[in-house]
């Protein structure tokens, strides 16, 4: 699609992990190429979000937000209220900067704006990165004109009444992660080309246990591979630290794409993020989804569609010594790494920014 010439406000929500935000920035940017349109974000009072979504050259309006659990906690009560005041503040903010659409990428901050917009009879579009929708989603799609999700088995967990409204679009990815250069990732690490480097990401939440299970098999895993650990903010210690054939990264920023595209091997949790951003570059992962009752098993369950599809291996609750054997097993096997990388690049071909950046220019325009 060319360059319209529209000059219009969007408006975007979602917040709580990277994975409603970044998404949400590849549209963004997707729709800049497009055209040229003022973007504001609304979102929660997380400062991590703010700092993110403003280093993007995105304006950022914090809303006050509760948790929607599942289950009963007296959590629920006070947090009703701070639902209630995001929906009046989402009121006010939609007003002042009158956008043309409320595109949503989920989270707990995502449903006042969304009602609000619904209310002010603004266009609200949501995204779905995983396979199973969350709470948010779910209570988003009903004030929804269009629900995009990345897997079309997520269409069975909706209300049938919503289906007309389904598009597949694959998952949003920052378009830098398509344009990422291994020889970059390698310099700026300093490893040279012949050592194959296995690269940890814990993920915003649950990197603890990962970070464990990697400290106790570390001797056994640099026998074969450069270890580069992003730890996050859960580290015994957040020094960044080299020691040989390891390095370890509190947080990884500019340098990602590059960096991911040059890992031989990927080491993570199973969050949409992660695991598309893997397949923009083609890389071949071993994956450690969140489970439990701390989840509702949407990691698992995108691990296992990159498993089936062979891009990836799952392994549920692993101790350090499986964790070890599959990783070295693999480290042995180019084959197998070289036919899981390409499983890996395949998935990732379906581009979801662009697609859901020209449907909501198509929305602008039909208004």
């Amino acid at each position: 699609m060319g360059n319209t010439g529209i000059k219009n406000v969007i408006a975007f929500t979602g917040g709580g992990t990277g994975g409603h935000i970044y998404p949400g920035l590849a549209v963004a940017a997707a729709l800049r190429d497009i055209s040229s349109f003022g973007i504001v974000w609304i979102g929660s009072k997380n400062k991590i979000d703010r700092t993110i979504v403003e280093n993007a050259g995105i304006k950022f309006e914090e809303i006050s937000s509760g948790k929607l659990r599942r289950y009963f906690s007296p959590k629920n009560f006070t947090d009703l209220f701070r639902i209630i005041a995001g929906f009046f503040s989402s009121l006010v903010l939609l007003k002042k900067y009158k956008p043309s659409l409320l595109f949503s990428k989920g989270g707990f901050v995502s449903v006042p704006p969304a009602a609000a917009a619904f209310t002010l009879r603004i266009p609200v579009y949501t995204h779905e990165s995983d396979f199973s929708p969350g709470l948010a989603t779910k209570i988003n799609a009903y004030f929804a004109d269009k629900i995009f999700i990345t897997y079309k088995q997520t269409a069975s967990y909706f209300n049938k009444k919503l289906l007309n409204k389904i598009i597949q679009s694959g998952n949003p990815v920052r378009p830098e992660f398509y344009a990422a250069n291994p020889e970059k990732g390698r310099s700026f690490l300093n490893i040279p080309p012949d050592e194959k480097i296995l690269l940890v990401l814990g993920g915003s939440q649950g990197a603890a246990e990962l970070n464990s299970l990697v400290e106790e098999c570390l001797a056994g895993l640099t026998s074969n591979f450069v270890v580069v650990h992003q730890t996050g903010t859960v580290c015994k210690s957040n020094t960044d630290k080299t020691q040989p054939r390891y390095i370890r990264l509190s947080y990884i920023k500019d340098e990602m794409p590059d960096i991911l595209a040059a890992a031989a091997l990927v080491l993570g949790r199973a969050g949409a993020g992660t695991i598309w951003e893997c397949a923009a570059v083609g890389r071949p992962m071993v994956l450690v989804p969140l489970s439990g009752s701390a989840t509702r098993g949407d990691q698992i369950e995108n691990a296992e569609f990159f498993a089936e599809k062979g891009a990836a291996r799952m392994l549920v609750r692993p101790d350090a010594a499986k964790l070890l054997e599959t990783l070295n097993e693999l480290a042995n096997d180019e084959e197998q790494l070289t036919a899981m990388a390409a499983a890996s690049a395949q998935i990732g071909t379906t581009r979801g920014a662009p697609v859901i950046a020209e449907h909501i220019v198509k929305q602008i325009l039909e208004k």
